[in-house]
């Protein structure tokens, strides 16, 4: 069988200059809200979620408690590969 892939021209982000023309431009745009985070009024029920960028780093935290749970509970349900073919 052939590879249907084998004849696609490359797409702009399969060249890795454009990727990091991406990646740069994710840090700007996170930078620049970090920054945001300094021109408003906040009004926090605690202290801590006064802090600069509080929000942004416990999304990023409990994004990668996220991945770190999935990985232990893989462990716990995970099949053989031979499952459906018993």
């Amino acid at each position: 069988m052939a590879n249907p892939q084998a004849n696609e021209r490359p797409r702009w982000v399969d060249d890795p200059k454009n990727v990091d023309k991406i990646v740069y431009g994710l840090y700007i745009v996170c930078a620049l809200l970090v920054l945001a985070d300094l021109f408003y009024d906040k009004h926090p029920h605690f202290a801590f979620e006064g802090w600069i960028g509080f929000f942004g780093f416990l999304g990023f935290l409990g994004s990668v408690g996220l991945v770190f749970a999935a990985k232990a509970l893989r462990k716990l349900l995970m099949r053989r590969d031979d499952y459906y073919d018993r």
